[in-house]
């Protein structure tokens, strides 16, 4: 068995282009050990423009401090123990002109993807940035643990490389600057993967891991344990965010806290002019007026954030952590940390632990990417006066809305025509999965099977409705699985204490809590009850008669499709292509990724790459 597992990994590995460690203790030396060809990574071109076009912090003092006036600060990153390779991925690797199979065989490739040898032409540095952190302004973030190493031109175009784990820069706050393997494998598995479901990302060319060791608590429980040190190496045009621009920012009237920069506002004038020449030339060169061309930006900005999220919704992907700080300048989905694909549909899936009031849950994603918007316009004025950027703002729920919808049509193979009722049978259709506690991935997946006309030929409509009833209930949840989705996450105690708050003291019930909080686990209390008097006969009796109804009006909406003398052959055949390139057939599951972290922890790195590829 474990050879022919090890064959099958060759054979996924060999398709994609995505390269696994291997035993390289000698690739590129002579039997003495020495090494007899020079780094492919030395060939690399740096061309670091961002360090000549924004300030640079003139300090060198160590250690963690406030940079006031600059963008970034130079540092120098800690090198590693024995750094090794534990995965690449080619096509990444392939954005700055090099080949995987040269990295992994190049004896200096892990010193030099982790920052342990700097390449000649590389700068590093620390990215200077504010954010709002749970709706709190924090004051100055900044590149904690990330380190910009310059930025490479290519044909492929203009590339920053990032390594993220390299150890401690001004922003490091209270942490060390390192980050462990399964931290890391995290970002390089979701990064590649997002990329492969084609919504917009930072890129991960490799994993390096090593023989330094930090001390973590990974379940906050009083017990930690000694993990590996490991480097991501990051790539993308910028790493540029909306907490860039906030590091001008006034004392904040909530907080109090203000930006590192604050009354340094030509830097914020000459870092916007940056970014729209570099990253935006086609703005730059149709406005002669800043004010026109700064709001043409924002608009820009507005447009790709609202796709963005509709293409998170499309694909059941949760971020987790969407502080102004993790929203790219460039609409990319940046910063992979608590970050969750749904199993079973729950429009309150939330994926990190310490988001205790569903902040940052998937159904409020879009409402805060507008919400992060409007801090980043705010961060703009005077350059981007707060009329302009109001009107921009109003076209964003349109934008998305409109997103949204084109890309559900797809999932739902409906390409012929746009109907008003689509929006209703897509809504209909998420309420479902959640009262049946249908799989997110699996559902979309099935509904290709479903065919587009409601009479083929000696086709009876309710056998038809039936089996595709069937199909759709193998994605459902058991009673047992619904209950415990729906169990009240919070102490009944401490549910009843704030119940009562809220009527009695409402303004200490507003301080420590907030309605909707409550109004959320009163809403489970009730489905469970609800749940406890149903039996599992009973249970699958509802369901069936939920996707009945469903499937129902969706075979309808499908035959429309036909009405226009198109063969439906072809448009079957169109259709089940189409849902299939938009609904994926495997996605990065918690429970699958940490299959892959604890074998890489026992040093099989093959389930790492063996997943990548299968992504």
């Amino acid at each position: 068995m474990a050879s022919a597992g090890a064959r099958l990994a060759r054979l996924y590995i060999s398709c994609s282009g995505v390269i696994l460690r291997r035993s390289l203790s000698h690739a590129g030396m002579d039997d003495m050990g020495i090494s007899t060809s020079r780094s492919c990574l030395e060939g690399l071109e740096f061309d670091n423009v961002a360090l000549k076009k924004l300030p640079l912090d003139p300090s060198t003092e160590p250690g963690v401090r406030q940079v006031r006036g600059a963008c970034f600060s130079r540092v120098q990153p800690t090198p590693l123990k024995n750094p090794k390779f534990a995965a690449v991925s080619g096509p990444a690797l392939a954005l700055l002109g090099l080949d995987a199979d040269e990295v992994l065989k190049d004896p200096l490739g892990p010193e030099y993807l982790s920052g342990s040898k700097v390449m000649s032409g590389s700068e590093p540095a620390a990215h200077c940035y504010c954010g709002h952190q749970f709706g709190q302004f924090a004051g100055q973030l900044g590149d904690g643990a990330a380190c910009y190493l310059g930025e490479v031109k290519n044909p492929t175009g203009r590339w920053e490389i990032q390594v993220k784990g390299a150890g401690l820069t001004p922003y490091s706050r209270q942490a060390d600057g390192r980050k462990v393997l399964r931290s890391s494998i995290r970002e390089f598995l979701c990064s590649e993967a997002v990329f492969a479901l084609g919504v917009p990302t930072t890129r991960a060319g490799s994993v390096v891991t090593s023989d330094s060791r930090v001390m973590r608590d990974i379940n906050y429980d009083g017990h930690p344990r000694m993990e590996r040190c490991s480097v991501v190496l990051r790539i993308a045009p910028s790493f540029i965010r909306f907490g860039s621009f906030e590091i001008f920012k006034r004392a904040d009237e909530f907080t109090g806290r203000q930006g590192p920069s604050y009354g340094h506002d030509e830097i914020r004038t000459q870092m916007l002019d940056y970014v729209i020449e570099t990253f935006y030339p086609e703005i730059h060169q149709n406005h002669s007026d800043r004010i026109e061309r700064n709001t043409a930006f924002f608009r820009e900005v507005t447009l790709r954030t609202a796709r963005l999220v509709a293409q998170w919704q499309c694909v059941g992907f949760c971020h987790g952590v969407l502080n102004t700080d993790n929203m790219s300048i460039l609409g990319l989905t940046l910063d992979y940390g608590p970050f969750g694909f749904m199993d079973r549909f729950d429009p309150d899936f939330i994926c990190n632990a310490s988001d205790t009031s569903g902040r940052y849950s998937y159904q409020a994603q879009p409402a805060i990417c507008r919400w992060n918007l409007a801090r980043l316009a705010e961060a703009l004025v005077p350059d981007l006066p707060p009329d302009q950027a109001e009107q921009v703002l109003d076209e964003y729920l349109p934008l998305y809305n409109g997103f949204y919808l084109s890309n559900m049509r797809k999932k739902l193979g409906l390409l012929r025509m746009e109907e008003p009722e689509d929006e209703m049978l897509i809504t209909e259709l998420m309420q479902t999965m959640h009262n049946t506690g249908a799989d997110f991935t699996n559902t979309f997946r099935s509904l290709s099977q479903i065919s587009c006309t409601t009479q083929q030929e000696g086709e009876d409509e309710s056998q038809a409705i039936k089996q595709a009833a069937e199909l759709l209930l193998q994605q459902c949840a058991s009673l047992e699985e619904l209950k415990a989705a729906n169990r009240p996450t919070m102490d009944p105690r401490e549910l009843a204490m704030l119940l009562s708050m809220a009527q009695s003291n409402p303004a200490l019930f507003q301080m420590i809590s907030d309605r909707k909080t409550v109004a959320r686990q009163l809403e489970r209390l009730s489905r469970l009850k609800e749940l406890m008097d149903t039996t599992a006969e009973q249970l699958r009796a509802k369901q069936t008669e939920d996707w009945s109804c469903w499937i129902r009006k969706y075979r309808q909406r499908l035959a429309r499709e036909c009405e226009s003398g198109i063969d439906v052959t072809d448009l079957q055949k169109e259709r089940v292509h189409v849902m299939n390139n938009n609904n994926p057939y495997v996605v990065l599951r918690n429970y699958i990724a940490q299959n892959a972290i604890e074998a890489a922890e026992n040093g099989d790195f093959s389930e790492v790459g063996l997943l990548l590829a299968l992504l």
